[in-house]
């Protein structure tokens, strides 16, 4: 059975991660237990923002099968970061041990994409005897971060990121519903679409220029975002391509229309909304600035550039058999 270690943020969900530390010890004890053999675990808080990229960087040279993150979206992308990183340095070459996720926080949507439960139990389950599957990784420069940061899920350009951060906001409600709130509020607050030009090559290698005002550009290896919309219906993280939601410049009304088209997944077809494929995608802003966010996580809040590249199959992660 596998060696696992399980990095638990204590805040995410509102505090959900710190309530969920002993319920995830006890599930993994009597799975333990159930199947007779040996399963080695070990549970950490983490103490500070970053300290999970670091801890599961350092993880891949201990001889673990298993790093997971139990909280959001947030953690499991520290932990996505830190794999990548051993992976694509000294550790390259080497036994990388596979992503967990134990979906714990607000939205969840990176662990919806990999096919990861909501249900705690079912998901130590996943851990243990669940499947490795390989998973692209993409990987953003520009904002805050020149050097770049890795992400599993997808990129946020615009307006869902505003909605991100209003949700943060809102200190009585949690998980999809501050979503649907914040998106609500962010209507009136993010109403200028900047105009953006967006280089795309497709996974054949072919250019492709498109040059327009952009209220939400969403670069998508996973399906979902905020909880409950699905930016890539379709979407894969196995793929070797990003799934590219585009809404052009719409009014408020449209906007509001359009939110529960994309709660559903039915916003193809709308004037609004194009739909591309790539590989490597360069978004600049010609007038107006980029607010961007990768896996939930802020890149910039008025950033001018952000370029994205995609490594297929660079990690695994554990999921249903």
């Amino acid at each position: 059975m596998p060696n696992i270690l399980v990095l638990v943020n204590p805040i995410s969900g509102r505090g959900n991660g710190a309530k969920s530390f002993p319920i995830i010890e006890n599930y993994l004890k009597s799975m333990a237990g159930a199947s007779g053999r040996t399963l080695e675990y070990k549970l950490q808080f983490t103490q500070r923002v970053g300290q999970a990229i670091e801890l599961a960087e350092a993880a891949a040279g201990e001889g673990y099968d298993v790093v997971a993150a139990a909280g959001g979206d947030g953690t499991a992308n520290e932990v996505l970061n830190g794999l990548a990183r051993a992976c694509l340095s000294g550790n390259a070459g080497k036994p990388m041990p596979a992503m967990g996720i134990l979906p714990v926080g607000r939205g969840n949507d990176f662990a919806f994409g990999a096919g990861i439960p909501h249900d705690l139990e079912v998901a130590c389950r996943i851990l243990v005897e669940g499947k490795r599957h390989p998973i692209d990784v993409g990987h953003a420069v520009g904002g805050d971060y020149p050097r770049g940061r890795y992400f599993g899920n997808g990129v946020g350009i615009g307006f869902d990121t505003v909605v991100g951060f209003e949700a943060l906001k809102l200190k009585r409600l949690s998980g999809f519903p501050s979503y649907i709130v914040a998106a609500l509020k962010t209507i009136f607050l993010y109403f200028n679409a900047p105009l953006l030009q967006i280089e795309t090559l497709d996974p054949q290698g072919n250019p492709r220029t498109l040059t327009q005002p952009c209220l939400m550009v969403s670069i998508m290896n996973g399906r979902r975002m905020g909880g409950g919309f699905m930016m890539a219906p379709e979407g894969k993280m196995n793929d070797g391509a990003f799934d590219l939601c585009i809404a052009g410049k719409i009014s408020r009304p449209a906007v509001l229309g359009l939110i529960p088209r994309f709660m559903k997944g039915s916003q193809a077809g709308h004037p609004a909304i194009k739909f591309l494929r790539a590989a490597k995608v360069s978004v600049k802003a010609l007038e107006g600035s980029l607010p961007a966010h990768a896996d939930g996580e802020t890149l910039c809040k008025a950033g001018a550039q952000l370029e994205l590249s995609l490594h297929p199959g660079l990690l695994e992660i554990m999921g249903p058999a």
